[in-house]
């Protein structure tokens, strides 16, 4: 059982991925945006944490920056389905400079969730 710490503006993407880690018997934390995200960090520890990109106040990246300012030895799996003329391509890329473990493209499969948390935690 891992303790994750989702952080998501969207909430059908939140329900989806607290539903396929509880299935796997993982603890879930749920934060809508980057600021709530530090928050939870600073007060819990957690095995693993998954960030969107594209959120509202603080977004994913100045998220993984503040993380890095943190030294954060946690590790992270971004995610960004892309919105309006920035891809999600752009988005994870952008997101592998700040050193996380895994990206997820959306929509994904729970195939693919699993996946990407095997490579994080590698």
């Amino acid at each position: 059982m891992l303790k994750i710490l989702i952080i998501d503006d969207d909430e059908i993407i939140r329900d989806a991925l607290t539903l396929m880690l509880k299935q796997d018997n993982h603890k879930v934390t749920i934060a809508t945006n980057g600021e709530e995200g530090i928050s939870f960090y600073k007060e819990y520890k957690y095995d693993l944490i998954i960030t969107d990109i594209l959120m509202p106040g603080k977004n994913g990246i100045e998220f993984l920056i503040e993380m890095t300012n943190l030294n954060n030895t946690i590790p992270i799996v971004a995610m960004s389905g892309g919105r309006r003329a920035v891809t999600s391509d752009f988005n994870l890329s952008s997101a592998e400079l700040l050193d996380v473990k895994a990206t997820l493209t959306k929509p994904f499969t729970i195939e693919e969730l699993k996946e990407v948390i095997q490579i994080a935690l590698r």
